[in-house]
């Protein structure tokens, strides 16, 4: 059984469109998130980690913020075009 399903006997209460619509609002966000996180991962360890290491060198470390900071950005100009935020 998935979560958008009830049990075949009927004894859950049915779910309403509100609910059913934070749950999948929840689920998209969660992995917008994730693949967010996965991109900038990918991207910005690309750029900026030379040498992999046991720890990051001090540019290491700012390429990496810098990077990171730049995704971010760009993501919320993007979602603002489409969703008309301000």
């Amino acid at each position: 059984m998935d979560s958008f399903s009830s049990p075949s006997d009927g004894s859950a209460s049915k779910i309403s469109s509100e609910d059913l619509m934070d749950q999948l609002k929840r689920q998209l966000a969660q992995a917008y998130a994730e693949e967010f996180l996965e991109t900038v991962r990918g991207k910005c360890f690309e750029k900026c980690i030379t040498k992999p290491g046991s720890s990051l060198s001090g540019s290491e470390g700012s390429c990496i913020s810098r990077c990171v900071d730049r995704y971010i950005e760009a993501t919320t100009i993007v979602g603002r075009a489409l969703f008309g935020e301000r």
